[in-house]
């Protein structure tokens, strides 16, 4: 893989047959994934280096990207995890205090082939029209028809089993800021930095395990609470995920499950999951916390959502359970909580911060889990 030249030409194709003619943005080459897009406009580097979007093909929806270059401190992960990237306006060159280096170099040092120039907007209302496909990226093969029949021979992400792919290999641990509280084990399925940051900065030492763990290595540590980190890939593909979720829940163990944990969680609870047609991305959702009544401007990042009944309680082999959070823009179910265990998820990102920091408390409400418990 080389780096990219200003004027080498590149094109992207759908699997409808949909393409676009651009720029080589990045690493020159050719790629594949599930094209989505993400409707941030700031977060840029978070999204990269975020492992929920492993396998995926990320399209910014804001017009300019990497205008304030990248640094050392916003990665979520250790690399950069998108299969590829679209973007119509590349920055010429980065203009921020906190930048070490610019995007377009990062993307091309770790190998991740993008396009710039196309038209983003077009992109966008056609893959919201038509739902989120597979695409192939390239700047070595310019041929669309020829680029379409492989991006038609790629895997689909429904089916597809990935949070094994983006685990920790083996257990470590994040440290509580000042005097430590409560202790937690969280299974990695993809989990970020700022989890365990903003638990740290509650009094909590977090424990981290690959997704692999065993009911038996999450309680070799004591667990005061056990946590299930957002991730990539299909739930219904995550077995043992979901039995461990179950076994931690007949232990009455306090719990807590973001985004793909969500849905781990959902399936754990006897509820089904499904794809969404082009799923919830990006930093302006509006939820309603039915518990409270009040709405939250959220960050998203998730292609599937748990088939739950809104409005009822349903009872399960874990007591009753209720909806506690929905979607406003499209009443997709965003959080469960356990009525008779002390289980709770959403399925959005109370780690990051959508503008203002309206889903914060989540973190406030697990602690809180743990303080009743005991």
């Amino acid at each position: 893989m080389r780096r990219s030249r200003l004027a080498s030409p590149a094109i992207l194709v759908l699997e409808d047959g949909r393409s676009f003619a651009g720029t080589a943005y990045g690493a020159v080459g050719e790629t594949f994934g599930e094209a989505v897009f993400t409707t941030g406009m700031t977060g840029y580097q978070e999204t990269l280096t975020d492992p929920s979007f492993h396998r995926q093909v990320v399209v910014q929806t804001a017009p300019q990207i990497g205008n304030t270059g990248v640094n050392d401190e916003d990665d979520e992960s250790d690399r950069i995890w998108v299969a590829g990237y679209v973007v119509r306006d590349p920055a010429r060159r980065p203009s921020n205090w906190r930048a070490t280096g610019d995007l377009g170099e990062r993307l091309a040092a770790e190998g991740v082939v993008g396009i710039s120039g196309i038209d983003t907007r077009a992109l966008t209302r056609h893959l919201r029209d038509r739902g989120a496909m597979r695409v192939g990226i390239s700047s070595l093969d310019l041929d669309p028809a020829a680029l379409a029949e492989r991006v038609r021979s790629q895997p689909q992400m429904l089916g597809a089993d990935l949070s094994a792919q983006v685990s920790t290999g083996e257990r470590y641990i994040a440290k509580a800021d000042g005097e430590h509280r409560y202790t937690v084990a969280a299974l990695d399925l993809g989990i970020k930095r700022n989890v365990a940051r903003r638990l740290a900065a509650r009094g909590v030492t977090t424990h981290v395990f690959p997704a692999s763990a065993s009911i038996e290595e999450l309680l070799s540590v004591s667990p005061d609470a056990v946590f299930f980190s957002p991730g990539p890939g299909d739930p219904a593909t995550a077995d043992g995920p979901v039995a461990l979720a179950q076994e931690v829940m007949r232990r009455r163990v306090p719990l807590f499950g973001i985004c793909f944990g969500s849905q781990i969680l959902g399936r754990a609870l006897g509820f089904g999951t499904y794809k969404l047609g082009y799923g919830h991305r990006g930093i302006n959702q509006p939820v309603l916390d039915k518990t409270t009544g009040k709405v939250e401007v959220t960050s998203h990042n998730h292609g599937f959502a748990v088939d739950a009944p809104i409005g009822e309680v349903t009872d399960t082999e874990f007591g009753g359970v209720e909806v506690s959070h929905v979607c406003l823009n499209d009443n997709v179910v965003e959080g469960l909580r356990g009525l008779d265990v002390p289980a709770f998820t959403v399925q959005y990102h109370p780690e990051a911060a959508a503008g203002p920091h309206d889903a914060d408390y989540l973190f406030d409400r697990f602690v809180e889990l743990v303080e009743k418990k005991g």
